[in-house]
């Protein structure tokens, strides 16, 4: 994997009029989004909302509607979108001996997993590894790893290819308030370091009032965007949460009986 340059904040996603439809049932409707290279994009919204099901439409995993285009602000080209994925959760047998080496050698090198370990690819799969502190779980078998583990190898997985764009389906399902802090520690970081945009689905509203740069809140379509701050005063959001307890910062009682700075994935 090559160095991924940081961000230039020069390319931008843009998604026009997308709709889902099953049969007569509407799933999403003339969804319009614009998101910029360099930015942490979080869609929140109640259960049924559309949320993952926008996920798969970006990844044209089913039918839609709209379009989708990717583009150089600089000189207005209009680019092929790499996208990375990470699930909401990636089920795997407890007796399945497949190693983190054999799950990403097979994926993106289409290596077969029966064969010796070759080494230039080994570097190239620690090389992406070390990014989430995780190189030591190289010969790991994947159905030992914890959630947290297994998040940042899938993580590691999905930036390989140098996407564009990375979507993430509420992959902190499973990991404690603790790993939950370092995973979007580690979305600034990408943000940061990395020329990519993030999509997020999240219902941990405390993160993503002290994270997001934008918040999606969908309900069907898009019915506010913008600072977690407005999103969150907005009457859409009252209207959706009713009498929920609007979010702040990630509250200290979560961290009560922990050390200064004691963060763990697990």
């Amino acid at each position: 994997m090559k160095k991924i340059r940081k961000p230039c904040g020069l390319h931008c996603i843009k998604i026009n009029h997308l709709g889902v439809r099953l049969g007569e049932q509407v799933i999403l409707e003339d969804v319009n989004l614009h998101i910029h290279c360099g930015s942490l994009n979080v869609i929140i919204g109640k259960n049924g909302a559309g949320k993952s099901t926008l996920i798969r439409a970006i990844l044209n995993d089913i039918p839609h509607e709209g379009d989708i285009e990717f583009k150089d602000r600089e000189n207005g080209r209009i680019q092929k979108l790499k996208i990375g994925y990470v699930p909401q959760s990636l089920n795997i047998e407890k007796s399945t001996p497949i190693s983190v080496y054999d799950l990403i050698a097979s994926y993106h090198y289409r290596f077969p997993v029966f064969l010796k370990k070759k080494k230039s690819i080994a570097e190239e799969i620690k090389e992406a590894l070390k990014i989430f502190e995780v190189e030591d779980l190289l010969d790991r078998q994947v159905c030992k790893l914890s959630g947290g583990q297994l998040q940042r190898v899938l993580l590691a997985m999905a930036i390989m290819d140098e996407p564009n764009l990375l979507l993430l389906d509420e992959p902190v399902s499973g990991v404690d308030q603790s790993g939950m802090e370092l995973f979007y520690r580690t979305m600034e970081y990408l943000k940061e370091n990395f020329d990519l945009s993030i999509i997020l689905i999240s219902h941990d509203l405390d993160y993503v009032a002290k994270y997001a740069d934008q918040v999606i809140l969908l309900d069907q379509t898009v019915v506010k965007s913008g600072s977690a701050k407005d999103v969150f005063a907005s009457e859409e959001f009252k209207e959706i949460f009713g009498g929920e307890e609007l979010p702040g910062y990630v509250s200290k009682k979560r961290d009560r009986g922990k050390k200064a700075g004691e963060i763990t994935w697990d």
